[in-house]
């Protein structure tokens, strides 16, 4: 994705008009940042970690993930994140205990509505703004695994230090969706093992990629899901373009998921003249074999998406165990693959 030259895909706008989205933008960052303190009354903390200046935080609402908590865990902490910052969105199956017991662990816990708290990105704006101002900040989903360019032999902190030096405060990022060879649900994965071992294929180049003037970011779809169900409505397939690494500052807010930003200058990313642009990429690892109980739970509770009867057909799908391989599937073998794929770069980062 990266190889393309984006600026022939940016709609051309006079710069009033630039002026103006920037205005109703700065207007809605306030609303949302104002809205995210209201709703941090939803959050009550059960412990409270220490961390130094310098540290690098992790953000993270979960819900039932024992089975792949210690291998995020391990993962994080292997890249460098010296502090994990939960919310526990009312688990049932040992995931608040679990993270209650981690020394470089922060955990919230509440029972409110996730789709209330706009999908979790009241709280997390709240608790950034609360714990994460001046830090280098992760924001991710329990089932994303954050990989960059050299990543087994630099660690974060030689990552944010670089693009300190670069001005260049957030780390962009394609959600590749992972998935096995057989049927979702057919191999097993037991709690703490690597979750790599049983999705180890995507989809190398059914990418779509637009740019969306008013929020100046770039909307990327594509991948197993958008083939599989959203054939018929692509423009409903789920968004791949994430912002999962950013330089905090309070007041910043979060637009829509980790999608986007305000200020809507954060989102800008991606080279304007045909350059490469660093980014990374999230190892999706939604398809773990549980993701069949999980999708007809998910749909009874309605708090995964704004018009929930659109996707029942699509959470019954996955509850079915439909089988997301096919003979043009690519076995996942590492950043330089992707690299080479156009699906990740290292810009200036050599």
């Amino acid at each position: 994705m990266q190889r393309r030259c984006i600026s022939a895909m940016l709609s051309e706008q006079p710069p009033w008009l630039d002026r103006w989205f920037s205005l109703r933008m700065s207007l809605k960052a306030h609303r949302l940042s104002l809205r995210a303190r209201l709703r941090a009354g939803d959050l009550t903390l059960l412990r409270r970690g220490t961390w130094a200046r310098d540290a690098i935080l992790l953000f993270c609402t979960i819900r039932n993930e024992i089975e792949r908590i210690d291998w995020f865990l391990r993962h994080y902490r292997g890249l460098g994140v010296d502090h994990f910052i939960f919310i526990d969105n009312a688990s049932t199956d040992g995931t608040g205990e679990l993270l209650r017991a981690q020394p470089d662990a922060t955990l919230y816990t509440t029972a409110a509505s996730y789709k209330a708290a706009r999908f979790g990105q009241d709280w997390i704006t709240a608790l950034m703004d609360r714990h994460g101002h001046r830090h280098w900040c992760l924001v991710v989903d329990a089932d994303e695994l954050l990989i960059y360019p050299h990543w087994p032999a630099r660690p974060l902190p030689a990552l944010t230090a670089w693009l300190t030096r670069e001005d260049l405060p957030v780390l962009p990022a394609l959600l590749l969706e992972l998935y096995p060879k057989g049927a979702l649900g057919a191999a097993a994965c037991p709690p703490g093992a690597d979750p790599l071992a049983v999705l180890e294929w995507f989809d190398a180049g059914n990418y779509t990629i637009r740019h969306k003037p008013l929020l100046d970011t770039l909307l990327i779809q594509g991948g197993p899901r958008a083939r599989m169900f959203f054939t018929q409505t692509p423009e409903r397939a789920p968004t791949l373009t994430k912002l999962p690494l950013i330089r905090w500052r309070r007041g910043y807010a979060w637009a829509n998921s980790t999608h986007s930003i305000l200020p809507r200058g954060l989102n800008r990313v991606y080279s304007r003249d045909g350059g490469e642009g660093i980014s990374g990429a999230l190892l999706h690892t939604k398809f773990l074999p549980t993701i069949r109980k999980k999708s007809a739970i998910e749909k009874q509770r309605g708090e995964h998406f704004g018009n929930a009867p659109i996707f029942d057909a699509y959470y019954d799908a996955l509850a079915a165990g439909p089988r997301l391989w096919t003979p043009a599937s690519t076995r996942f073998e590492g950043w330089q693959q992707l690299e080479e794929l156009g699906l990740m770069s290292r810009g200036g980062w050599a």
